[in-house]
């Protein structure tokens, strides 16, 4: 909830912005739910040789929400990826990704999320705000998510469900390596588009 002063004249008048409505359903989630990796996604693509998109993800994450559906901004979430589980389908690709040109994963195991703020974008989209620390260096993203919606599945388990997405360009985490192609450009885009589809179970 905002306020803005608009002056004509000797007139001031004073309007009230109002807050972006939250999905009914979420409003009444509220508690720690834990991120069901079996059922979830943590992927990424990159443009290889300037020409087709090259897509991964990581196999090996755990998480936790925690939800208030009363006052979305309170919301936060914390994730950590094991990223010798990176797997883009190719055995010599993953062995470069984890190797010091690119993740150097014996010296930097994990890639981290935490965020620092929430915000409801109207409806069932909403924006998480966090610190993403990637080979020891730490900076800002935003992640713009949808609430897939909320059901109790046959073994009990309250679940929710969340997909979102991102860009980063990697350079700015010292991920620098690349090759020059004859035909000008490089083989790997320094632009990465990150994706997330989340099935999370509420904490007992």
């Amino acid at each position: 909830m905002g306020l803005f002063n608009r002056t004509s004249g000797t007139k001031t008048a004073t309007a009230t912005l109002a807050a972006p409505a939250v999905d009914p359903a979420l409003a009444a989630l509220t508690g720690t739910y834990r991120i069901d990796a079996a059922h979830s996604s943590i992927g990424f693509t990159a443009r290889h040789a300037m020409v087709t998109n090259v897509r991964g993800a990581f196999t090996d994450y755990e998480g936790t929400l925690v939800l208030d559906g009363s006052d979305p901004a309170a919301s936060s979430a914390s994730i950590d990826v094991t990223m010798a589980s990176v797997d883009t389908g190719s055995a010599d690709r993953d062995g470069h990704l984890r190797a010091a040109d690119f993740f150097d994963v014996e010296q930097f195991p994990l890639m981290t999320f935490r965020s620092t703020s929430a915000e409801a974008l109207g409806g069932s989209d909403y924006r998480i705000n966090g610190d993403l620390t990637i080979k020891g260096v730490t900076r800002p993203v935003s992640i713009d998510l949808e609430f897939n919606g909320a059901a109790k599945d046959p073994f009990g388990n309250e679940r929710v469900g969340f997909e979102g997405k991102a860009e980063i360009l990697r350079s700015d985490w010292g991920l620098t390596w690349n090759a020059a192609l004859e035909t000008g450009g490089v083989l790997v885009s320094d632009k990465i588009k990150l994706t997330f589809e989340i099935s999370a179970i509420r904490a007992a």
